[in-house]
């Protein structure tokens, strides 16, 4: 198993990529290969004193630059890293691409290079999310803003399989997230889904509010790219509220560090449970062979949970399993 990761890239490329791949040859079981600028790659081994043993490289001399237009992946930047390892892994050079760069650009380079599961009308970004009780997988999380109903039906189907082959949940449970819970709420695209939702081949509960996605009460969360990219945002940046205030609170002054000493096993644990690192990155369902979505600001960490997703991905069938659950007829009425 061989996993392709673009060295270039992320705001920390390309030591922190080196060492989460250093440490997965070690501790996955997988091959990986480095992608990017070769001579850069190895100086920055060298000068950090890191071998290479076990790590292939495959040359790219450029790097694609988060603020050009994503289209321009495909024939002005074909020779970016991003581009040149999706390209391999279509050409069957690996079975996996992570990235930590722009998530416009992976997703043209996802449904142009590696290419789209045939049927699968919109490849999608898919984030795992933690809550109180177990995690949630967010489709779509910004990939697609316009979306129609059709299209939120198949990333319903593509995110069940994903929970049901890699996250081991059975039965996941799909929402449609909206402004209310009744069925009668929401917009135009909310109200011709729903009763889509209710025939699709999928275990679907109705519509779930914002509020109620840190509660685990569903597995699997639907809607567009636009909502669920606000969402996803405004719950990664109340995680990092919450947790600014509780160290404010709590270490302030002797007492509270004092008190903080007896709670310290409890808020490192919850620290971890909402800790980004640990997850890896946002799969893009739907295409033909797993790409991952790292976090621009991933470090060593971060690339390593990304590459173990990678490998839990292929392990656990989830492009067969996309395939065969898409076909699947809808529900009899």
């Amino acid at each position: 198993m061989n996993i392709l990761i673009d060295a270039f890239g992320g705001d920390n490329a390309p030591l922190e990529v080196i060492k989460g791949g250093i440490q997965a040859v070690k501790e996955l079981d997988v091959a990986v290969t480095l992608v990017g600028n070769e001579d850069q790659i190895r100086a920055c081994a060298a000068e950090n004193n890191l071998s290479l043993d076990g790590l292939g490289v495959l040359h790219a001399p450029a790097v694609f630059d988060i603020h050009e237009e994503p289209t321009t992946l495909l024939k002005q930047h074909a020779d970016t890293s991003m581009a040149v390892g999706m390209r391999a892994l279509y050409e069957g050079k690996g079975d996996a691409f992570v990235c930590a760069g722009s998530t416009g650009a992976l997703l043209v380079g996802a449904t142009f290079l590696v290419k789209r599961i045939p049927g699968v009308k919109r490849a999608a970004a898919a984030p795992v999310l933690p809550t109180e009780t177990t995690p949630f997988i967010l489709i779509d999380g910004g990939a697609n803003n316009d979306c129609r109903p059709e299209m939120l039906v198949q990333f319903a189907i593509m995110g069940s399989a994903y929970m049901e082959s890699v996250m081991g949940v059975a039965k996941p449970r799909v929402a449609l997230l909206n402004v209310g819970a009744e069925d009668t709420k929401g917009r135009e695209l909310e109200l011709e889904t729903y009763p889509l939702l209710q025939q699709a081949p999928v275990h679907f509960i109705g519509n779930i509010e914002a509020r109620d996605l840190p509660k685990g009460a569903a597995d699997v969360v639907v809607t567009d790219g636009f909502t669920g990219n606000v969402a996803l945002k405004l719950y990664e940046g109340m995680g990092k509220f919450m947790a600014h205030q509780m160290k404010g609170s709590l270490f302030a002054g002797v007492m509270g560090k004092l008190a903080a000493l007896l709670i310290f096993p409890k808020i490192r644990a919850l620290t971890k449970k909402m800790d980004y690192k640990a997850v890896g990155g946002a799969v893009m369902l739907g295409v033909q062979k797993p790409v991952i979505k790292a976090h621009g600001s991933s470090d060593a960490k971060a690339f390593f949970n990304a590459i173990r997703q990678a490998k839990d991905c292929i392990t656990g069938n989830v492009i067969k399993a996309i395939t065969q659950h898409t076909a699947k007829p809808a529900k009899k009425q």
